[in-house]
């Protein structure tokens, strides 16, 4: 049996909608409605979506930062984080101070490497940071020592340090993300999709990249992408999400080879084969526009685009269960 990292349990955020002139309260956004799942140390899970879905948020509620980027954010749920010795702590209700020793523990990768990066800081700087905050006792020059190591660990030229990150591309400035991301030795990093921003050819190098340093440190990802070939490459199991619900979370082959929900089954179908003789593929096109999170449809978020859909669809929200393939999917016409 692996041992659970982190545990999240019916996580929903909510962000309020001001309007007026006096911007008083008019609404919020139910931007993640009750997601549940789990993450095992040493693997990788992928979460897909449209945008729009929710995946960011789940990303940034998991390190609780959303509270101090978006005031008046209001979050529920659980998310515990699982330590060596089976200490079980809530990350979601802590305060800035008593958060402050778990950010060693868990890392994020953003996902545009243009403004992750502080300009006015060196790369030497950038990586030194998190090393100087959670490890003070360290002398400057094992800090020193230990950017050169990072660097060379993600592919860059220890000479690079004293550079600033206006002078590199963007493939190398995302290799400077992950880099400080795994300056703390972190159990746990949540990429916000890190290849989106970059050509084909770089997008191969950094997942090849992570997936050395994972077998290398043995840590945990949370792979959030829309790119569903570059989740099966990477990922150990897949969690499909729409409109802040998951509607399906199985092992790669599973959701990837024999989707079971409607919405997976159609996001799947838009994935390009690179294939000219492949004739006549069969897609799935859903009907009507994605409806806005502000005014969510009652019971399933896709009933109003689903080609099975039934009445008893608008009275509740489906439930995950697991159906023949072993795949959980919520949605009990599937």
């Amino acid at each position: 049996m692996s041992e659970p990292l982190l545990e999240v349990k019916n996580l929903r955020v909510r962000f309020p909608v001001h309007g007026g002139i006096l911007q008083r309260k008019v609404g919020s956004v139910n931007a993640v409605d009750g997601v549940s799942f789990t993450i095992e140390r040493g693997e990788t899970l992928g979460l897909v979506g449209e945008s729009g879905c929710g995946k960011t948020t789940v990303g940034r509620a998991l390190i609780n930062i959303l509270k101090h980027v978006a005031p008046g954010v209001e979050l529920d749920g659980e998310v515990v984080y699982v330590d060596k010795d089976g200490k079980r702590t809530d990350l979601l209700h802590l305060s800035k101070r008593d958060m402050i020793p778990f950010r060693s523990k868990i890392q994020m990768i953003f996902q545009d490497p243009y403004s992750s990066l502080n300009a006015r800081l060196s790369v030497k700087q950038i990586i030194a940071e998190p090393l100087e905050i959670h490890n003070p006792e360290m002398s400057k020059k094992e800090v020193d020592d230990k950017v050169m190591w990072l660097l060379e660990r993600v592919g860059l030229q220890p000479e690079y340090a004293g550079r600033y990150p206006h002078e590199f591309s963007g493939g190398q400035r995302q290799r400077i993300g992950i880099a400080r991301a795994l300056a703390t030795n972190p159990d746990l990093i949540i990429c916000d999709e890190p290849v989106s921003a970059l050509d084909v050819s770089v997008q191969a190098q950094v997942i090849n990249l992570m997936e050395d340093l994972q077998k290398e440190f043995g840590m945990s990802y949370l792979f959030i992408a829309h790119d569903l070939s570059v989740v099966y490459h990477i990922s150990k199991r897949i969690a499909v999400m729409y409109l802040g619900n998951l509607v399906e979370l199985g092992t790669a082959n599973q959701v990837y080879f024999d989707p079971v929900h409607p919405y997976s089954r159609a996001l799947l179908s838009s994935v390009p084969v690179p294939d000219p003789t492949r004739k006549n593929v069969k897609r799935v096109v859903l009907q009507g526009d994605i409806p806005t999170p502000l005014n969510k449809p009652s019971g399933c978020g896709f009933r109003t685009r689903c080609p099975v859909a039934q009445v008893e669809c608008a009275a509740n929200v489906p439930q995950l269960l697991a159906k023949d393939n072993g795949a959980l999917v919520a949605c009990p016409y599937a």
